[in-house]
């Protein structure tokens, strides 16, 4: 059974930063590509970043562009996301998505506000 644990949320500042991880289990992890979806109240869901099976390829939401970065360590079955400088508007819960399968986490709240 696949299972995708999302962590590392929480309410900070504008201009903070946060660390988001996803445990991964269930499949082989390191042959899978995948990503982080958010989805803000009200609003649709929004691809934020993917990574590709073995890393090497990245592709970001242009409106986050320079301040996430995704990444991944296949060793350890984990994908990460790390967000700098966040923006209210990044407000929203995030999801890890394994790509094929469309599997994902319960997600893990983000809410930035001062």
């Amino acid at each position: 059974e696949v299972q995708l644990v999302e962590s590392g949320g929480g309410l900070v500042q504008p201009g903070g930063s946060l660390r988001l991880s996803c445990a991964a289990s269930g499949f082989t992890f390191s042959s899978s590509a995948m990503k982080w979806v958010r989805q803000a109240p009200g609003k649709g869901p929004e691809r934020v970043s993917s990574i590709s099976a073995d890393g090497g390829v990245t592709n970001v939401l242009d409106s986050v562009k320079g301040r996430f970065t995704i990444s991944r360590d296949n060793a350890k079955n984990m994908l990460y996301l790390q967000m700098r400088n966040l923006q209210p508007e990044d407000t929203a819960v995030y999801f890890c998505v394994k790509e094929i399968g469309l599997n994902r986490g319960r997600g893990t709240q983000v809410t930035v506000s001062s």
